[in-house]
């Protein structure tokens, strides 16, 4: 549940504090160089690949996904969701991610989405649902374990990926589990909507109701019953992002949400990498849900 004095305070605020909070490129102004440097290591690594790329998991043109295979057979999956408030970005720029998690044996599923305004935020999440379905139903052939699926995301995919803890599954296929998905990692997420509801910069894209507001927000959600869910941001990021962090924790409590933190030296753009990296402190979260 959120707080009442949080939801009031929320309301006060205008537009250009919004904009201020959450517009993440005015505050980081290397922002272009760090998505080049995303973009050219995204083809390094298709090119080495082994991967197999644009399966169809939908009938819609964006529903495609890419997959890193496994080295050996039962391994665990990651599904890494991308970030872009929504609206922007793409599978092909987050290929990078990969490389770091099959070198330690697991399988790596990149999926797309559809981008607003085309779209709805809850049409989305249900997207990338049905990705996670294709993942369960098909990874077998490509190495992965799929009692072992664990969804990471950054920003907009950080709302995606907790989203797939909280997943009805069997109203989406009476085939699936309850417990598709094993545990999440959403860096610098988004748990509530209703501040994005109310940032001019963003708005005019996804358009969002208050009604989707209910329906996407994490941490206005029931905690999940199965699952666990860790929650990073980066420590250079706004009063917003780091509310937005310990929100779910408070939400859905420390059974659900073990681990929220924030990374220190990291900006919204460059805590991503963290994930990537090693020895570092996410990267390892990242292996530690993996190898549950």
């Amino acid at each position: 549940m959120l707080r009442t004095a949080e939801v009031g305070m929320e309301n006060k605020r205008d537009g250009a504090w919004h904009d201020a909070m959450y517009n993440n490129r005015d505050r980081v102004p290397e922002h272009p160089a760090i998505l080049a440097r995303w973009a050219g290591d995204s083809a390094q690594a298709r090119a080495e690949g082994p991967c197999e790329l644009d399966i169809a998991y939908g009938r819609e043109p964006g529903e495609r996904l890419d997959v890193f295979p496994a080295p050996n057979g039962d391994a665990p999956v990651l599904v890494f969701v991308h970030g872009g408030y929504w609206r922007a970005l793409d599978k092909a720029d987050h290929s990078f991610v990969a490389p770091a998690f099959t070198r330690d044996g697991a399988c790596v599923v990149v999926p797309n989405y559809a981008l607003a305004p085309a779209v709805t935020i809850p049409q989305i999440t249900l997207q990338v649902a049905r990705a996670v379905a294709w993942t369960w139903h098909h990874i077998g052939r490509y190495g992965g374990d799929r009692r072992r699926i664990v969804v990471a995301g950054h920003s907009a995919g950080g709302q995606l990926a907790a989203m797939m803890l909280a997943c009805l599954w069997q109203q989406l296929d009476p085939a699936l589990p309850r417990d598709v998905v094993r545990g999440a990692l959403a860096i610098s997420a988004l748990h509530d909507l209703e501040p994005i509801m109310n940032t001019p910069f963003l708005q005019g894209a996804l358009r969002l109701t208050p009604e989707q507001v209910q329906q996407a927000s994490p941490a206005r959600l029931p905690a999940p019953r199965q699952g666990t869910l860790y929650s990073v941001a980066g420590a250079g990021e706004t009063a917003e992002y780091h509310r937005q962090n310990r929100l779910i924790q408070d939400a859905w409590g420390l059974r659900r949400v073990p681990v929220c933190e924030l990374v220190p030296g990291r900006n919204h753009f460059t805590v991503l990498d963290a994930l990537v990296e090693p020895k570092h402190r996410v990267h390892q979260l990242a292996l530690d849900l993996l190898r549950d």
